[in-house]
C-alpha cells in the first residue's frame, strides 16, 4: 500500500514527537511492505513566524491532497501570555477543523497494567479500564457567533449554536463505534440549564431508537466529571459537545498516569487528523524528554481509521505495550532512569521490528 502523509509538527515539542511517530511508521512500513512518504506544513506560532497566518493556504492544500494527516502540538508562551494579540496559534487549529470538516474526535483511554501504580488514582479504579469520547468538534462554543466584547470592554460574550444535523452527524460515528465494543453510550449534557444540551438529548433519544441493542444513558457533566474518576470502567463510548469533551478529556487523562500517553483522531467526510491530545508543552521543547506514545498510538489509529491496516495497527499496539512492560519510558512515565524521546521511540521501533 502507498500513501502520502501531511506531516504538521507544529510548537514547542510537537516536531520531536512527530519525528518519533514517523520513525513507527517506518518500521511499519519495513516490515509490512508498504510505502509512506511525507510532506510537511507549517501551522501555529511557526506558521505565523513565516507567513503571519496559523493556517496558511499551503497547509490547507497540502491536508486536503493527502491520504491522513499526522499532527504535533500547537501552541506558544508568546501568545498565551498576551491576551491582546489578534493572530493565536489555537486559531489555527480550530480553523484547520473547520475548513477540513473534522466533526469528530475520537480520545481512546485505555490504561497499561504495567503502569497502573503511575496513575495517582487507585489501582482497583484504574485496572482495566477501556473507554472511548467521542467529542463534536466543529460547533458550540468555540465556533459560536456572536463572540467579543463590548466597546468598553468590560463585558465579553461567547455564543454556544448546535444544529440538529451537526448532533446527528457525529451521534451516527458514536454509536457505530459502540456497536462494535461493549454497546453502551453515555450522553454527557448539562440539559437542566443549556437549551443547546436539550436540543443534544432530544436530537439522540430519536435517533436512539434505531440502535434498539445499544444501552444510552444521560448524565449532566458535572455528575461525569465525577464518575470518570470514581468508577471509569463503567464507561465504553461518552458522546459529547465540544467544550466539554475538551475538558473531560484532559481529565481523563490522569486516569492513564501520564497526558503524554493519550492518541486522538479528528475525523472528516473526507480526511482525518492524528494527534496527542497534549499541548505543547513549551517548557520541554528541544530537551528531548516528551513522551511520544500518544503520537505513536494516534499513528496506530491512523493505520486503522484511514487505512484499514488493522495488524499493522495492532502491531503498534503491541510493541508499545511490550515497550513499557519492559521498562522502557520517559520521564513521566519511569522514575528510575528514564529515556530520552528518541530513546523510547526506537526502542518501540525494535518491537516492531
Amino acid at each position: 500500500m502507498k500513501k502520502h502523509i501531511a506531516v504538521l509538527p507544529g510548537d514547542g515539542v510537537g516536531p520531536e514527537i512527530v519525528t518519533q511517530a514517523r520513525v513507527i511508521l517506518d518500521a511499519v512500513s519495513a516490515l509490512f511492505g508498504h510505502s509512506f512518504t511525507y510532506e510537511e506544513g507549517l501551522i501555529g506560532a511557526a506558521a505565523i513566524d513565516e507567513t503571519g497566518d496559523p493556517y496558511p493556504q499551503s497547509t490547507h492544500d497540502l491536508c486536503k491532497k493527502s491520504d491522513a494527516i499526522l499532527f504535533g502540538a500547537i501552541g506558544d508562551p508568546r501568545f498565551d501570555n498576551d491576551p491582546s494579540a489578534k493572530v493565536r496559534p489555537e486559531q489555527g487549529l480550530l480553523k484547520m477543523r473547520k475548513s477540513l470538516g473534522l466533526y469528530a474526535n475520537v480520545r481512546p483511554i485505555h490504561t497499561f497494567a504495567s503502569l497502573l501504580d503511575a496513575s495517582p488514582l487507585k489501582r482497583e479504579i484504574v485496572e482495566g479500564v477501556d473507554f472511548v469520547v467521542v467529542r463534536e468538534l466543529t460547533g458550540g462554543i468555540y465556533f459560536g457567533e456572536p463572540r467579543g466584547r463590548s466597546d468598553n470592554r468590560t463585558r465579553a460574550f461567547d455564543t454556544s449554536v448546535y444544529t440538529k444535523e451537526e448532533i446527528l452527524r457525529v451521534s451516527r460515528f458514536a454509536f457505530e463505534l459502540a456497536s462494535k465494543r461493549r454497546k453502551k453510550i453515555t450522553v454527557v449534557d448539562k440539559a437542566n440549564v443549556l437549551e443547546t444540551s436539550r436540543l443534544w438529548r432530544e436530537t439522540i433519544q430519536e435517533y436512539a431508537e434505531q440502535w434498539k441493542d445499544i444501552e444510552v444513558e444521560y448524565m449532566f457533566v458535572d455528575n461525569a466529571s465525577m464518575q470518570i474518576i470514581r468508577r471509569p470502567s463503567a464507561f465504553d463510548v461518552l458522546l459529547t459537545e465540544n467544550m466539554f469533551g475538551d475538558i473531560l478529556t484532559d481529565e481523563a487523562s490522569v486516569i492513564t498516569g501520564s497526558i503524554g500517553m493519550l492518541p486522538s483522531a479528528s475525523i472528516g467526510a473526507d480526511t482525518a487528523i492524528y494527534e496527542p491530545i497534549h499541548g505543547s508543552y513549551p517548557q520541554a521543547a528541544g530537551k528531548n524528554t516528551a513522551n511520544p506514545v500518544g503520537t505513536i498510538l494516534s499513528v496506530a489509529m491512523m493505520l486503522e481509521y484511514s487505512f484499514g491496516l488493522h495488524r499493522e495497527a495492532a502491531a503498534v499496539y503491541r510493541a508499545v505495550t511490550r515497550a513499557i512492560e519492559d521498562g522502557h519510558g520517559t520521564r513521566d512515565i519511569r522514575r528510575d532512569s528514564p529515556e530520552s524521546t528518541t530513546e523510547f521511540g526506537a526502542a518501540i521501533a525494535r518491537y516492531i521490528e
